[in-house]
C-alpha cells in the first residue's frame, strides 16, 4: 500500500466515530501504532488529563514505552507533561544532554535504548486534552513533516474522542467524557490482569489475546473488558479463542 493510501485509510479509521463497533479505547491504540507505521519513530503512547490534570497511560506500542510515560507521570516532570501544560509541541532532539532537567527520565531512555523524544498536545477549542508521545532510537529532531503529521493524528483522535456519541461533546461535557474513557481504560488493564494470570502469561501477551478476540468477533474492547471483570464472560473464552483460530 502506497503512503497517500495509507494515510487516508488512517485518517479514516481515526474519524470513523459513527460505527458500530467504535471503541474509543481501540481509537488510541490505532493512534499509537499509526504513528510508528507512518512516521520516523520506534515507540508511542497517548496520555489523557483526569479532572485533576494527571495525565493518564491510554494506549503505548511497547511496555518501555509505558514505563516512561508512567515514570513522567509519577515525578511530574518529562517533556510530555511540559506539552500538555503549554499545549505546545516539545521537541527533545537528545535525551543525554537532559539530564540535569529530568535525571530519572535520561536514566530510563537510555536503558531502553532510546535517544530522543517528540511530544505533541491533543487540544480541544485551545484545551489540552492529553499528549501523544514519539520515542525515537536515535538522537536527532523529529523531521518538521512528520511533526506536522503527528498533531493531524492527534487533532483527529481528539475529534473522534469527542464526537463518540450521537451529540457531539458540549464544552462542559468535555471532561465527563474523558473521565468515562480513564475509567473504561481502568477496567481494561484489570481484564488483561486477570487474564494474565488465568492464562499464566505476560499481561503484554493477554493484551494481544483479548485483541485477537475482540477484532476476530467485530466485538468492542471496551464491553469485553467489563463482561471480564463482570464475569459475565469466562476468561477461559478469550483462551479457547485463541487455539481455535
Amino acid at each position: 500500500m502506497n503512503r497517500e493510501r495509507e494515510l487516508a485509510q488512517t485518517f479514516v479509521a481515526l474519524s470513523d466515530t459513527y460505527a458500530a463497533e467504535f471503541d474509543p479505547l481501540r481509537l488510541f491504540q490505532r493512534l499509537v501504532h499509526a504513528c510508528v507505521d507512518l512516521l520516523e519513530t520506534d515507540a508511542a503512547a497517548v496520555m489523557i488529563g483526569d479532572a485533576r490534570g494527571h495525565l493518564k497511560t491510554m494506549a503505548t506500542t511497547d511496555e518501555e514505552a509505558a514505563f516512561i510515560e508512567v515514570l513522567q507521570v509519577q515525578t511530574g516532570q518529562g517533556p510530555c507533561m511540559e506539552s500538555y501544560r503549554t499545549a505546545r509541541p516539545v521537541s527533545v532532539p537528545d535525551i543525554a544532554v537532559e539530564y540535569a532537567r529530568w535525571p530519572k527520565l535520561v536514566g530510563v531512555m537510555l536503558e531502553t535504548g532510546y535517544g530522543s523524544l517528540q511530544a505533541v498536545p491533543m487540544p480541544l477549542h485551545d484545551r489540552p486534552i492529553g499528549v501523544l508521545t514519539l520515542l525515537r532510537g536515535r538522537t536527532g529532531r523529529l523531521p518538521e513533516n512528520d511533526v506536522h503529521l503527528a498533531q493531524a493524528l492527534a487533532d483527529s483522535a481528539t475529534l473522534g474522542l469527542m464526537h463518540w456519541s450521537t451529540e457531539p461533546a458540549r464544552s462542559d461535557d468535555v471532561i465527563t467524557r474523558v473521565q468515562s474513557v480513564i475509567a473504561a481504560k481502568a477496567t481494561l488493564d484489570i481484564a488483561r490482569g486477570m487474564l494474565a494470570q488465568h492464562a499464566d502469561v505476560s499481561v503484554a501477551e493477554a493484551a494481544r489475546l483479548l485483541n485477537a478476540y475482540v477484532t476476530r468477533r467485530r466485538y468492542r474492547l471496551t464491553d469485553t473488558a467489563h463482561a471480564l471483570v463482570a464475569r459475565e464472560l469466562e476468561l477461559s473464552d478469550i483462551v479457547e479463542g485463541q487455539r481455535l483460530a
